[in-house]
């Protein structure tokens, strides 16, 4: 392989770094901002109380279906995901998204279960839930994968896949959880909120890093 085998594709594209960065400060302000509203509480009230009752469908198929969404986010899970996802990142040479992608899930990760016993939100009188690993792992992952297939779209094309799937992705597991009654639901915006400030981040100092290395 020639030398500065990492230096391109990047795992930030410019046309997507204006958008990528709205969404990690919207999402780091949302996060602290949750963390701040529901510290040391343990019950359902105000929004949650109403989204709980609106979200958790526990009837067939629906919660077989949340049951489904739930395992890829669970430690086996989640490794499955993760081989798929690195397959395809050399598959398709795919370098630095690789890269980006595992630095954002061991971040995010990290974050969301520092963060639970700091935040001190408890569900079912045991559980630390705030904010929710599992909807931070599957935004950190596909906000990662956007990045780094949209980036030669055009930047209004770009963009949009780029919030569509990513709010899409963890509106989905953020369901899952409620229905499941694992989260809360601001506990799922939590956890939205921490991958999406962590990602345009990760893939910013991949970039930076990789553009230095070589692959003799």
């Amino acid at each position: 392989m020639k030398p500065g085998v990492l230096a391109a594709p990047p795992a930030l594209p410019p046309v997507l770094r204006p958008t990528a960065f709205v969404l990690a400060v919207a999402g780091f302000l949302g996060a602290l901002v949750l963390l701040l509203m529901y510290a040391g509480t343990s019950e359902a009230t105000g929004i949650d109380a109403v989204l709980v009752d609106a979200l958790a469908w526990s009837d067939d198929p629906w919660w077989t279906i949340a049951v489904v969404i739930d395992f890829v986010g669970e430690p086996l899970g989640s490794i499955v995901v993760m081989v798929l996802f690195l397959g395809a990142c050399l598959y398709f040479r795919r370098l630095r998204t690789a890269i980006a992608g595992v630095v954002s899930v061991v971040l995010t990760v990290g974050l969301t279960s520092g963060l639970k016993p700091l935040t001190g939100r408890f569900i079912h009188g045991e559980f630390l839930s705030y904010p929710s690993g599992h909807t931070g792992f599957v935004t950190a992952l596909t906000f990662t994968v956007a990045l780094g297939f949209f980036g030669r779209l055009r930047a209004a094309w770009a963009s949009t896949l780029l919030v569509f799937v990513v709010v899409l992705a963890g509106a989905a597991m953020g369901w899952a959880q409620v229905t499941m009654g694992a989260h809360y639901p601001t506990d799922t915006l939590g956890g939205f909120g921490v991958a999406l400030a962590v990602v345009p981040v990760a893939a910013l100092l991949t970039d930076k890093w990789s553009s230095r290395r070589t692959i003799p």
